[in-house]
């Protein structure tokens, strides 16, 4: 777990460090991504948008445009 999320679980305060990556603007984990894993494990399409405050739609295209770009990736250094 990194460092912040760390000292954010340990004293169970929710981060103010907006600045950080992982940050996540949902006190229930604590405002931290790493968190928020550490907690639920793997998360459906809904719980991850209700975290993001998007639409379940907008998460599936980020997931689609995402895994499309590691198959290119893949793909162009031959190992599929």
């Amino acid at each position: 777990m990194r460092s912040c999320a760390s000292e954010c679980h340990r004293a169970k305060v929710c981060c103010e460090n907006k600045e950080c990556r992982m940050y996540l603007e949902f006190e229930e984990d604590l405002n931290c991504t790493v968190i928020a894993v550490e907690k639920h494990g793997a998360m459906t399409l809904q719980e991850i948008a209700r975290r993001h405050q998007v639409s379940t739609v907008r998460i599936k295209q980020i997931l689609d445009s995402t895994l499309a770009k590691l198959k290119k990736t893949l793909l162009r250094e031959n190992t599929i």
